[in-house]
């Protein structure tokens, strides 16, 4: 697939998911325009579907929206706040380090630049970029499992670990679509593109669609 193929599909994947909500970092983005509530978020997605995670981050977010207000709050009360997110007991623990960690080397601001968000506990590529984009609108290349996945379906990439899909989309992926690219795969695979037998019937982009090891549809 080139890129005037992906055009293509990113066109008509915007109209088919115009009904369909945003993954759940990028609503707490819209709604908070916090790079701080943003990377919390993130944390408590990972391992965690996103109809749990929103909750959890509002419920949180209602009581402490700054590192000096998360760490005012006890790990008891942290942990009762994010459950049932996955892990939320380390989750916990690791929201305090993070807060404690912003304070002491950036003066409780998260930092826009992706080298210096690695160096938090806890922050991989992953959460990293998505921070830059939802939280900054700063260019970044988000990959988890879904855009690993269907990159690759689409015979867009062929990869095989997202770290690798995250490095051939950055020499790849025309630049108008790196901060768009994470939502719109991350909400079609939710919805669609699932990973065992996906919904190609109704998929607006099974004409230009390689579906790259598909065995079985719907």
């Amino acid at each position: 697939m080139d890129n005037k193929q992906l055009a293509g599909v990113v066109r008509r994947l915007k109209v088919a998911m115009r009904d369909l909500p945003d993954p759940s970092v990028t609503l707490v983005g819209k709604k908070f325009k916090s790079p701080f509530l943003v990377l919390i978020s993130c944390l408590l997605s990972l391992r965690t579907r996103d109809e749990t995670t929103l909750p959890a981050s509002e419920r949180l977010f209602a009581r402490a929206d700054t590192p000096e207000g998360m760490l005012k709050l006890t790990l008891a009360e942290l942990r009762e706040l994010i459950y049932p997110v996955g892990f939320y007991k380390t989750k916990a623990v690791r929201i305090h380090e993070i807060c404690r960690d912003l304070i002491g080397r950036f003066g409780g601001e998260v930092p826009d630049d992706l080298e210096e968000l690695l160096t938090l506990k806890g922050v991989g590529r992953k959460t990293a970029n998505l921070v830059l984009v939802e939280g900054f609108a700063k260019p970044g290349i988000c990959v988890d499992t879904h855009v690993h996945r269907i990159s690759n379906r689409l015979g867009y990439v062929r990869t095989k670990t997202p770290h690798e899909t995250e490095f051939a989309l950055r020499k790849k992926l025309p630049d108008q679509y790196w901060n768009e690219y994470n939502a719109l795969l991350v909400t079609w695979g939710q919805n669609v593109c699932s990973p065992i037998s996906p919904k190609c019937s109704i998929c607006p982009v099974n004409t230009i669609c390689h579906r790259v090891d598909v065995t079985t549809s719907r």
